[in-house]
């Protein structure tokens, strides 16, 4: 069921993936929080916005100390976005007009609202499913060993009865244990079960973290194998869930944030994970040289086992791009939240429009984030609104995740940028200029970003399917193509480049100068 009519088994391999966070994409019971009704009733926009697939963050039962990745029940939706049989109608009515859908499934840890945690913590025999053990110290005062969670503080949290459970991420996120075959038959069955609901993939969370060293030794003692990231014994647990996938003709996209590109590659195999994420390009500076190695290196690392690169500019983990690029800083770390950070938001959008034709000009499949084709920048949350746990797991030096994660604007004219069907206020407070970046409003204009990134991906496919090949260009400017005649110039030097001879334009991020030049951080696309 769902599954698009123009079926195309490779159709991964250069698809245009929407991320939708549910929470924050469309209102549509006007409790001021996301839904499902809201994403069916916004489908004719993600049609003529032109992508191939959703992306779904998780929508399942949740306390939500996480956004959704603490999970208590993977077989249900959460009562806050709608119940399974409307997002059974949601795969089924994206699938008529062509998009399918990808599911978030979060296997390094559960909710401790999930009834096998709940059974651990009244002694049942379900603790064997977790990592428990007896503290440290005379009276075991001390946690198991030195982990940190990703949060900050110890990854460790002490329960009544004086053992410790793990958890590396939020206390309320408990990591299972992958070493109990009981984990490994239920992630298979929920494999299953949202594939037989016509789901065409799985988008896997933190794939490089589930199995742990059973010894969980300090991380001080310099450990090599790390005790639990990208240890060997996690490619047979995606083989086997390859062997599920390939029953329902299913993909994978794994977040693997690994330095090593060997190391990377084996996640790819031909028996393993069909993609997974590139994070070297979204957190490369806008930088012509850098730009370029992360390009070139992505490439290099995928070809080895055939795998498609995946080009990513921003998610619901990471500062939008706009703002991102709104810094002068070439060196500053894109995936850094600070408060108060100084940008520029007209060359923050001045460089994420010629971004945006860069990586769609790229070969291999792009994901876009929510609100990536609005344009939209960092949103500053009042520290009293901030709901991300990682404000208060640092002490209030991050300011969390919940900038990139405001709920989009869509009618300007109305209560909330017409967010709900009501005068709700959104679950999270939306800046008071949101409403210049509405749907509605950038529907209209045909220089917006929202039109930009429509003309795109419709011309897309005029690059075609063959592999990168850079063109000589001035430093500081970027020049590829991938088909015969078409090309992709991006311009990072400081003085306007002029455009190669008997070109015809296809698409531009931004103006040509006044001597049909083109101008710094702007892109084209050019046809001979």
């Amino acid at each position: 069921m769902g599954q698009p009519t123009h079926a195309q088994p490779d159709w991964w391999r250069s698809a245009v993936i929407y991320q939708v966070y549910v929470r924050s994409f469309a209102d549509g019971d006007g409790d001021g929080t996301g839904d499902l009704g809201g994403v069916r009733a916004r489908l004719p926009y993600l049609a003529e916005l032109g992508v191939d697939a959703l992306w779904f963050t998780p929508w399942y039962v949740s306390p939500m100390k996480d956004g959704g990745y603490d999970v208590a029940d993977y077989r249900a939706i959460d009562p806050a976005f709608g119940t399974l049989a409307e997002a059974e109608k949601l795969i089924a009515e994206a699938g008529e007009l062509g998009i399918r859908t990808l599911v978030d499934i979060v296997p390094n840890h559960v909710s401790d609202r999930h009834p096998w945690f709940r059974a651990a913590l009244a002694g049942g025999p379900e603790r064997a499913l977790f990592h428990f053990r007896p503290g440290r110290g005379p009276h075991g005062e001390l946690p198991p060993n030195d982990w940190q969670s990703q949060f900050g503080g110890p990854a460790w949290t002490r329960v009544p009865d004086g053992d410790w459970y793990l958890h590396l991420f939020a206390p309320e996120q408990p990591d299972l244990d992958w070493s109990h075959p009981a984990v490994r038959q239920e992630h298979e069955d929920i494999l299953r079960f949202w594939f037989e609901r016509g789901v065409a993939g799985v988008r896997i969370d933190s794939a490089a973290l589930l199995v742990k060293d059973p010894r969980l030794p300090d991380l001080a003692e310099g450990r090599n194998p790390h005790p639990y990231v990208d240890r060997d014994e996690l490619h047979d647990i995606y083989r086997s869930w390859r062997a599920v996938a390939d029953e329902y003709d299913g993909i994978f996209v794994g977040e693997v944030w690994l330095p090593d590109t060997e190391r990377f590659a084996r996640y790819l195999r031909p028996d393993e994970l069909h993609t997974a994420f590139n994070f070297s390009f979204m957190t490369c500076p806008w930088d012509a040289g850098r730009l370029r190695t992360a390009v070139d290196e992505t490439l290099a690392e995928h070809a080895p086992v055939g795998a498609p690169a995946t080009w990513v500019l921003g998610n619901h983990d990471v500062t939008r791009t706009v703002t991102r690029y709104g810094r002068a800083d070439t060196g500053f770390d894109f995936a850094t939240k600070v408060f108060g950070t100084p940008t520029d938001p007209a060359l923050g959008t001045r460089r994420a429009r010629a971004a945006a034709l860069l990586s769609l000009a790229l070969p291999g499949a792009v994901y876009v984030y929510q609100g990536e084709e609005l344009g939209l920048p960092e949103a500053d949350i009042p520290v009293d609104r901030i709901q991300d746990p990682m404000h208060a797991r640092s002490g209030g030096t991050d300011p969390g995740r919940d900038g990139c994660r405001v709920p989009l604007p869509w009618v300007a004219g109305a209560p909330y940028a017409g967010f709900g069907a009501r005068d709700t206020p959104p679950w999270l407070p939306q800046p008071v200029d949101w409403t210049s970046y509405a749907v509605d409003r950038q529907a209209a204009d045909p220089h917006s970003m929202l039109s930009l990134y429509r003309r795109a991906i419709a011309l897309r496919p005029a690059f075609g399917h063959g592999p990168l090949t850079w063109l000589p260009a001035p430093d500081g400017v970027l020049a590829f193509t991938r088909a015969p005649g078409v090309t992709c110039m991006v311009n990072l030097a400081d003085a306007p480049a002029d455009l190669p001879a008997r070109t015809e334009l296809l698409l531009a991020s931004g103006p040509l100068d006044d001597e049909g030049r083109l101008p710094k951080d702007t892109a084209v696309w050019l046809r001979a």
